[in-house]
């Protein structure tokens, strides 16, 4: 089976903040990976305060504290994938790049994770320096929004042609692979673009009009890591990553006040099977 590694089921590790309601964060990576069949670990940045309205608090883990959990995965149960979702600081990007680069993991996926759905800051202005310079030539793919792309790109993005630009650029800042989202755009159609350092593919799913969108970002970023802990190559992870997400999204959750969660059990229960 497509989740078993020479033997041993596939293991994924989460960097990223918590989210006390349970729809991003690492709660939701933790959920994707179980779902896709692979066994999630995780490294705490932060907690947060937060529900479907808003964050509430944001309480960043000291980066020995971050340090600590990663080399405590890594050293005795391995890992196969990782992703990375709110880093807060430039203090705890670098102890990130520096544990990567330590134990000569390849398959990192990075969720530049910016804004929360309500508006407030999950990264520190002076950690996107660190982000582009430390962490993006340790990366094997990058999945930034529109907003999050034009941040990074200091580029405004108004159309195809602009996504392939800023997935150029974010390329020259050592990302081997960019999959820019485009869930902010306008039209029947979200297309995300995947650049591979020369050409590009996009994939397309309906667009749903919906406010159960919490945790989208962290989510598709989880399944794509999955994928790939599984083995898959880029294009597979990619392509059982989108389809994750349209059928988390298309089945959201009513739950909370503001943006609900997507349905992270949607997948299986539409009897659709990992690669």
């Amino acid at each position: 089976m497509a989740e078993y590694i020479n033997g041993n089921v596939a293991r994924a590790l989460t960097i990223a903040g918590s989210d006390s309601g349970g729809g991003a964060g690492i709660q939701a990576d933790l959920k994707t990976f179980q779902e896709l069949g692979v066994y999630g670990m995780s490294a705490l940045t932060a907690i947060t305060a937060q529900n479907t309205l808003g964050v509430q608090g944001v309480f960043p883990l000291a980066k020995e504290a971050v340090k600590a959990q990663i080399h405590s995965v890594g050293s005795d149960i391995g890992v196969d994938a990782l992703k990375t979702g709110m880093l807060f600081s430039a203090e705890i990007i670098e102890e990130v790049a520096e544990a990567i680069a330590f134990f000569g993991w390849t398959k990192v996926v990075v969720d530049p994770v910016m804004i929360a759905k309500g508006g407030a800051s999950l990264l520190q202005v002076e950690a996107v320096r660190a982000l582009t310079r430390k962490l993006l030539p340790l990366t094997m793919i990058i999945t930034p929004n529109i907003p999050e792309a034009e941040h990074l790109t200091g580029m405004a993005i108004r159309g195809k042609a602009d996504k392939l630009e800023a997935a150029k650029k974010l390329s020259s800042l050592g990302a081997r692979y960019v999959l820019i989202k485009g869930g902010h755009e306008a039209g029947a159609e979200a297309v995300d673009l995947l650049f591979d350092g020369s050409g590009y593919s996009e994939l397309s799913g309906k667009r749903i009009v919906t406010e159960r969108t919490h945790g989208t970002g962290c989510t598709y970023s989880a399944a794509l890591t999955a994928g790939l802990a599984q083995g898959l190559d880029i294009e597979e992870a990619v392509r059982q990553a989108k389809a994750y997400i349209q059928a988390a999204i298309e089945d959201g959750i009513i739950i909370g006040g503001g943006h609900g969660p997507t349905n992270h059990w949607a997948y299986r229960k539409r009897g659709l099977v990992i690669s």
